[in-house]
C-alpha cells in the first residue's frame, strides 16, 4: 500500500457519512428510507469498518458506494471530535433497523444472514413485532449469485443483510445494480441480536458507549482482534489522521 493511502480511504468514507443531528432529523431519514424511489443502500460505519478500510480497498469502494452511510459507535464520535466536527446522534444499526422494519409493516422483506435456528427466530420476531411479510429467508453463507437470484424472483421491498463486514457491503453493491425501488440494509449482527444469539448490553452501558466491552466479555475469543487489538489501532490512526488534517490546513 502506498504511504498514507489509508488516509485517503478514511477521507472518502468520512465525506460520505450522513451526520444525523437530532431526533427530528432521524425521523426525517426514517420517512425517506421507508419510501425509496429507486434502489437505496444503507450502511453503518463504526471503528471496525474504518480499520477494515485501511487494508481492503475493495471494501472501501463497496462501503463508499452506499447511498446513506451512518455513524455507528463511540469510536466514530471520538474521530469526529478529534476533527472538530459535530458527531450527531449515534445511529447504530441495532437500534435503527428495528425502527425501519416497523416502517415497513405489511411489506415484503428478505432476511439473509446468520445461521439457523437464530435466523428463523429473528424472522419470526420481526413478523410478530413489526408486521413485516417475510418473502425470502436464507443463511448468510451462500455465493452472491444465490442472493441475486432470490432478489429477482421475490422482489422484496426491504432486504436485511446480516452477514457481517465486508461480505454484506460487497453483496449490497451487486444487488444495487438490479435496480427497482428497494432498500438494502447492511445490518451486521442485527439478525443475531433479533434471533437471540447475541444479547444487548444494559441500557446504562449503551448510553455511555460501552456496548463493545459487554460484547467482548461475552465473546472474548471471537472479538479479541476486533476490540482488544482493533480499538487501539483505530485510536492511533485517528490521531495520525487528525495530525495530517491539521498539517493540510496549515499549508493551504
Amino acid at each position: 500500500m502506498a504511504k498514507w493511502l489509508w488516509q485517503q480511504r478514511w477521507a472518502r468514507v468520512i465525506e460520505q457519512l450522513d451526520v444525523v443531528a437530532d431526533d427530528a432529523a432521524a425521523q426525517q431519514l426514517l420517512v425517506r428510507l421507508a419510501a425509496p424511489q429507486a434502489v437505496c443502500v444503507l450502511g453503518f460505519v463504526n471503528a471496525h469498518a474504518m480499520n477494515l478500510v485501511v487494508r481492503d480497498g475493495a471494501y472501501c469502494q463497496a462501503l463508499s458506494a452506499a447511498d446513506v452511510l451512518l455513524r455507528d459507535g463511540s469510536g466514530m464520535a471520538i474521530l469526529y471530535r478529534c476533527l472538530s466536527l459535530e458527531p450527531g446522534l449515534n445511529m447504530n444499526g441495532t437500534d435503527f433497523i428495528p425502527r425501519l422494519m416497523h416502517a415497513y409493516r405489511g411489506r415484503r422483506v428478505a432476511f439473509w444472514g446468520t445461521r439457523q435456528p437464530h435466523l428463523n427466530q429473528a424472522v419470526q420476531r420481526c413478523a410478530d413485532a413489526f408486521g413485516v411479510v417475510p418473502v425470502s429467508v436464507h443463511d448468510g453463507f451462500a455465493n452472491s449469485a444465490t442472493y441475486l437470484q432470490l432478489a429477482r424472483e421475490q422482489q422484496p421491498e426491504l432486504i436485511v443483510l446480516g452477514m457481517g463486514m465486508p461480505k454484506q457491503e460487497a453483496l449490497a453493491a451487486e444487488l444495487a445494480a438490479l435496480g427497482g425501488p428497494c432498500l438494502i440494509v447492511c445490518g451486521g449482527a442485527i439478525l443475531d441480536f433479533l434471533g437471540g444469539k447475541v444479547s444487548r448490553a444494559p441500557k446504562w452501558l449503551r448510553r455511555i458507549g460501552g456496548e463493545w466491552l459487554y460484547r467482548l466479555l461475552r465473546e472474548p475469543r471471537r472479538l479479541f482482534m476486533r476490540y482488544v487489538v482493533g480499538n487501539p489501532l483505530f485510536l492511533i490512526r485517528t490521531l495520525l489522521y487528525r495530525r495530517a488534517a491539521v498539517s493540510a490546513r496549515r499549508t493551504v
